[in-house]
C-alpha cells in the first residue's frame, strides 16, 4: 500500500478514536468541563499534560529548528523542559491549593478586582490564540502534504474535529482523547527515530546514536560528519553557535517563564482530586516530555545528515518521489539558477538553489531516509495529534475565559448552570473559528509563533502569578499596571521587529540585541519591576487577602478544587 493509503487508515482509525472517548466522556457539568470533575488519576492526568504541553511546535518543529540552527536550537530544548520544572516544582500546587482553575480566576480573586480579572482575561485570550496559530499551522502542513489537499482545507479538517471533541466533551472529553495522542504521538516520534538510528549508527536508541559513530565505513562521528558537511556547504558547522549569548539566555529564560505562566498547561493541574496528586502527575508528565526531548536532538541531526547527503549537488530529475510531493505543497522550492540541473544547496544566497521550510524535517524525515510507507503516515497521525492534543486545551482556556471569567464572574453572577455551559460551548466555537483564520493566514511557521506567544505570556502572567504568591504585598494596582506595561510592550516588539508594522527592521535595530523571541524576558523584568513600584506606592491589600497568601504556603488541607 502507498502512503497516502496508509495515512487514511491510520489517521482515520486515530480520529475514530478521538471521537469516540469525547462521546464517553462528555461533559454533563460546568466542572466536568471545566476541571474534568477534578477526578482524574495523576499517571492518566501526566500523559494528558505532556500531551497538553507538547504541541505540533515540539514534534513537528523543534527538531527542524534544531537541524537548520545546530546548536543554536538547543535554547527551545532547554527553556521549554526548564520552563515545565519551573511550573511543576514552583507555581502549580500552590495554585491547585488556592482552588482557583483559571489564571484569570486566581488573578481576579488574589487582586480582589473585576478589572485585574478582566485584563488577566484579555492577555489568556491574547497568549492563547497566538499560540493556538502555530497548532493549526501544523495541521495545515500535515494534511497538505500526506492526504494531498491543499493546506487550507487540511485547517478546515483539524477544525471540525477539534470543534467536535472540545465543544462536546470540555476538559473530561479533552483530558482522555490527551492521553490516547500521547500515545500516538509518541509511538509516531519513536518508531521512525529508532529506524533511522539504527540505519545510520547501528544503535537502536536515538540518544545514543547521536553521539555516537556513523556505519558508512568513515569512522566519523555523527556530528563530526555534520560538522564536515555543513562546512563544505559554506554554513556555520553544526556544533557551534552563532547566536548573541544575550539572545540565547533571553529566549532560553522567556520560554522558561513564559511555560510558567500559560493557561492551559496550569489548568491541567486542578483536574486532579489532590495536591498531592498534582505533584505526581507534574512528575509522570516530565518523564514523558523528556522522552521525545531528548530524542529531538538525534531526530534534527539524522535528517539534516540524510538531507545534505540526498539532494546536494545530485541531480534535480533524479530527485525521489518525496521531494516532488513536498514541492507540490510549496514548501520545499527549486530555483535552477545556473540551468545545470544540479541542486545546489549551498549557504551563500545568490547561488543556493533550495528553500526548505523548516516544519517539513520531522514529517518528510522518514521519507528521506526511505522508511516503509506504513512509518511515514505514522509520524502524519502523530504530528496531527500534536497539534490538535494542544489546540484542543487552548480553545478550552478561551472558552472558560469567555463562559466564567467574564460572564459568570462579572456580566451575570446569577446565571444557570446550563446556561455558563451553553456559554463555554458557544467560546470554543467561537475560538475555533478565529483559530482556524491564523491556521490559513499563519504569521510564521509553527515553533517561531509558539516562541511568541511564550513570550506574551512571559511578559504578562508570570510576575503576576509569582508575585501574587509569594508576596504578600502584591496588591491590585501593583499587578494590573505590570500586566498591562508588560503585555504593551511585547506586542509593541513583536510588531516592530516581527512583522515589520512600522517599516522595514533588520535584526541590527534589535533593543540589547535580542530577537522577539527572546523580548519577553525583558518585558518580562518591566513587569516585575512596575508591579513592585507601583504596589509600594499604593495601599496594601486587604488583610484577609494577605492572610490566603500566607495559607496557600501551608503544605497541608488539600481538598478538592470546587467551581464557586
Amino acid at each position: 500500500m502507498d502512503v497516502q493509503t496508509w495515512t487514511f487508515i491510520i489517521v482515520g482509525l486515530t480520529f475514530a478514536l478521538y471521537i469516540g472517548i469525547a462521546i464517553w466522556s462528555r461533559a454533563g457539568s460546568t466542572a466536568e468541563f471545566y476541571v474534568a470533575g477534578g477526578g482524574v488519576p495523576p499517571l492518566a492526568n501526566g500523559m494528558a499534560t505532556a500531551a497538553d504541553w507538547m504541541s505540533a511546535a515540539s514534534f513537528i518543529s523543534m527538531a527542524g529548528l534544531i537541524s537548520f540552527m545546530g546548536y543554536d536550537g538547543g535554547v527551545f530544548l532547554m527553556g521549554w523542559t526548564g520552563g515545565y520544572v519551573l511550573l511543576a516544582l514552583l507555581l502549580a500546587p500552590y495554585l491547585r491549593k488556592f482552588g482557583k482553575f483559571t489564571v484569570p480566576d486566581f488573578i481576579g480573586d488574589r487582586y480582589y478586582s473585576n478589572t485585574a480579572r478582566t485584563v488577566a482575561v484579555i492577555c489568556a485570550i491574547i497568549v492563547s490564540f497566538t499560540y493556538v496559530a502555530g497548532q493549526m499551522r501544523g495541521v495545515g502542513v500535515v494534511f497538505s502534504r500526506f492526504l494531498e489537499v491543499d493546506i487550507n482545507v487540511g485547517v478546515y479538517i483539524g477544525m471540525a474535529i477539534v470543534f467536535f471533541y472540545a465543544v462536546l466533551g470540555g476538559m473530561k472529553g479533552i483530558t482522555y482523547t490527551q492521553v490516547a495522542q500521547y500515545c500516538v504521538l509518541i509511538f509516531a516520534y519513536m518508531v521512525p527515530a529508532i529506524f533511522i538510528s539504527l540505519a545510520m549508527t547501528g544503535n537502536a536508541i536515538p540518544q545514543l546514536g547521536f553521539i555516537g559513530n556513523t556505519t558508512d565505513g568513515s569512522g566519523m562521528a555523527l556530528l563530526e560528519k555534520l560538522d564536515q558537511l555543513n562546512k563544505d556547504l559554506g554554513f556555520v558547522e553544526y556544533t557551534q553557535g552563532k547566536k548573541a549569548m544575550i539572545d540565547v539566555f533571553a529566549i532560553t529564560f522567556a520560554l522558561m517563564v513564559g511555560t510558567a505562566g500559560l493557561p492551559h498547561v496550569i489548568v491541567r493541574f486542578f483536574t486532579v482530586p489532590r495536591v498531592k496528586d498534582a505533584r505526581i502527575s507534574a512528575g509522570w508528565a516530565l518523564i514523558f516530555i523528556a522522552i521525545l526531548y531528548t530524542t529531538a536532538p538525534a531526530i534534527a541531526a539524522f535528517a539534516r545528515t540524510n538531507l545534505i547527503n540526498t539532494v546536494s549537488n545530485k541531480e534535480y530529475a533524479a530527485m525521489p518521489e518525496w521531494f516532488k510531493k513536498w514541492e507540490g505543497t510549496g514548501l520545499i522550492k527549486y530555483d535552477d539558477k545556473n540551468a545545470d540541473g544540479l541542486i545546489q544547496y549551498v549557504a551563500a544566497a545568490d547561488a543556493n538553489e533550495l528553500t526548505i521550510d523548516n516544519d517539513i524535517m520531522v514529517l518528510a524525515n522518514p521519507e528521506i531516509a526511505n522508511l516503509p510507507a506504513w512509518v511515514v503516515a505514522l509520524v502524519a497521525a502523530g504530528g496531527l495529534a500534536a497539534a490538535l492534543s494542544t489546540a484542543a486545551g487552548l480553545l478550552l482556556v478561551i472558552s472558560t475565559a469567555v463562559s466564567r471569567d467574564l460572564i459568570k464572574m462579572q456580566i451575570n453572577p446569577n446565571i444557570s448552570e446550563k446556561r455558563e455551559l451553553m456559554w463555554a460551548r458557544i467560546g470554543a466555537a467561537g475560538a475555533v473559528l478565529v483559530a482556524g483564520y491564523f491556521g490559513i493566514n499563519p504569521p510564521g511557521f509553527v515553533a517561531a509563533v509558539v516562541a511568541l506567544a511564550f513570550g506574551l505570556a512571559a511578559a504578562s502572567f508570570f510576575p503576576a502569578i509569582i508575585l501574587g504568591v509569594f508576596d504578600k504585598r502584591m496588591n491590585m494596582q501593583g499587578a494590573v499596571t505590570g500586566m498591562i506595561v508588560g503585555i504593551s510592550l511585547m506586542l509593541y516588539y513583536m510588531l516592530k521587529f516581527k512583522f515589520n508594522s512600522f517599516g522595514p527592521t533588520t535584526p541590527d535595530q534589535w533593543w540589547f540585541k535580542i530577537s522577539p523571541e527572546g523580548f519577553g524576558t525583558v518585558a518580562m523584568f518591566v513587569n516585575l519591576i512596575v508591579s513592585l513600584v507601583v504596589s509600594r506606592m499604593t495601599p496594601p491589600p486587604p488583610p484577609e487577602v494577605q492572610e490566603i497568601v500566607e495559607n496557600i504556603r501551608i503544605p497541608r488541607g488539600s481538598g478538592k478544587a470546587h467551581v464557586h
